[in-house]
Formats: C-alpha cells, structure tokens, sequence
C-alpha cells in the first residue's frame, strides 16, 4: 500500500533510484580447475589423461572382485587399483566417464579375469602381470607406468574384440600389454 503525502516517512525508507547495471564482461577459465590444457599436454607420459566422473570407477571395480583370477602373490587390491588406471585412460580417450567395460577390458588385457580356457593366462603374462600391478595400490608412478605401458590401440578394442582375439590369436597379448 502507498504512504500518504502527509505521512512522516524517514530518509531510508524513501524510494531511491534504480541502479543501472552494466552488461558483465564474457567468462574465461582463471583457476587451474576451469583450464583445458592443451592436447599437446595430454598425451606426454605421467601426466595422464583428464576425464568426467573418474571415480566412479572405483565403484565399478569392486564389481569385479569375485570374477578376479589371481596368480600366487597378487593382491586384489592392487589389481583392481592398475585396471582402474588403465580404465580411466580408456574412458578418456573417448572422452566420458567410466563404464564396467573399460574395468572388464583393462582386467582381460593382464589375464585377471576369469575364462572358459585351462591355459589362460599364459605363465609369462601372469609373470609380467604380478610385477606391474604389484603395489600399484600404494604406488601412483607404478600405476602411471602401467598405463602409460598400455598402447592405445588396445585401449580402443572392446572387451569382446580383446576376448576374440586372445582366443585367435593366443601370443598377441605381447602387443596388446605393450611388451
């Protein structure tokens, strides 16, 4: 309601002037979270390879606890932490977040997932496997070896392609682990 003319009204509750506001300068990434480094920067080695939700791939890990097939020595934990490393660079490579077949493919490429075959993995992958993943649980230059180890052509099969041609082909895992 309106106050009457006649009505005492004090200095702060009078009606002042609008304000303009001029229009705000255009946005640019200032803070080191908001800058997209270059692609240059993202392909050098113990960098790593930024992507969205990267922790949900622990979560996907732990999905994959009963379907591990460890050798003598391996611990789950630091098998799951060396295919979550190499899942996240999958996943970014394609640029999204993770999903259960980056973990499935990361886990097939090193024989630590259980198969149909006797003979699988062969004795050096398992030797191979128990030295790369051995601490990467506690270990983040280990995990960045491991993956950096991994050729990108890999990465981009799927884990049935992976699975496929394991079978096919049973020493094509030299060139598929990066040895």
């Amino acid at each position: 309601m309106t106050q009457p003319k006649f009505a005492p009204i004090m200095e702060q509750h009078e009606v002042r002037e609008v304000q303009r506001i001029g229009a705000p300068a255009p946005w640019t990434p200032h803070r080191p979270g908001e800058s997209r480094p270059t692609p240059q920067l993202l392909r050098q080695a113990g960098l790593g390879v930024p992507g969205p939700d990267q922790g949900y791939a622990l979560e996907l890990a732990t999905r994959f606890e009963d379907r591990l097939d460890l050798q003598p020595g391996e611990r789950a934990e630091d098998v799951l932490a060396g295919a979550v490393a190499v899942a996240l660079r999958r996943a970014a490579i394609f640029g999204r977040a993770p999903v259960a077949a980056d973990i499935e493919l990361a886990l097939g490429l090193f024989g630590h997932l259980v198969r149909d075959q006797g003979a699988w993995p062969p004795s050096e992958l398992a030797a191979l496997g128990r030295e790369r993943f051995a601490g990467a649980a506690h270990d983040y230059s280990r995990r960045r070896a491991l993956v950096d180890a991994v050729p990108e052509a890999s990465l981009r099969l799927s884990p049935q392609s992976l699975s496929e041609r394991l079978d096919r082909e049973p020493g094509c895992w030299r060139e598929l682990v990066g040895v």
